[in-house]
């Protein structure tokens, strides 16, 4: 199981932050600190694996099946982004950096040539891509293609019923419903 989805910039912003695992959110905030220390220390020859930070080894922080299950860290660095993936062992590590390929693909793909403030001010998409891929912390789909077009087909959804109100209206008002939208009218007291 994937207990978390990470990205970060070089200087240690988090870009993304999905955990699929339930932990206290004071330690989540250490545990990115730590976890982006130990990325950003590391030389550009060595592996993609990563020791584990000495807020996960040794203890039982994560809510998983089996608590003797070790916990795996991996990363990729991408100009300036680094891909960080938490599971458990039961996930093959060559298939999570697969994952995370097919991952930053996508957005390529999305985003033609992604870049960091397309992640910033596009934070929606960035969601909608990690979930066509990632529920639960199950890995669902690994399809460049198949990604893609669930994440551009949602997008167009989005941006078709942008302007419509709940109630179905445009929000005009004019005297029928007001701020109810569709064909209800506000009858008062």
């Amino acid at each position: 199981m994937i207990n978390a989805v990470l990205v970060f910039n070089n200087n240690g912003q988090p870009r993304l932050v999905k955990f699929y695992s339930q932990i206290d959110i004071a330690l989540q905030q250490r545990l990115l600190q730590q976890i982006f220390n130990l990325v950003a220390n590391r030389p550009a020859t060595a592996c993609n694996f990563l020791p584990l930070p000495p807020l996960l080894a040794g203890s039982n922080s994560w809510n998983t099946s089996d608590a003797d299950e070790p916990i795996t860290l991996l990363y990729r660095h991408y100009a300036t982004l680094y891909f960080i993936v938490i599971s458990d062992s039961l996930e093959s590590p060559l298939g999570l950096l697969d994952l995370i390929q097919v991952f930053v693909q996508a957005l390529d793909q999305l985003f033609e040539n992604v870049c960091e403030l397309d992640l910033i001010f596009n934070f929606e998409t960035l969601h909608a891509t990690i979930e066509e891929m990632i529920v639960g912390g199950c890995v669902v789909e690994t399809d460049l293609n198949k990604i893609v077009a669930c994440v551009r087909e949602s997008e167009k959804v989005v941006k078709k019923g942008h302007g419509m109100r709940p109630g179905g209206g445009t929000g005009a008002g004019a005297g029928r419903g007001g701020f109810m939208g569709g064909d209800l009218v506000w009858t008062g007291r």
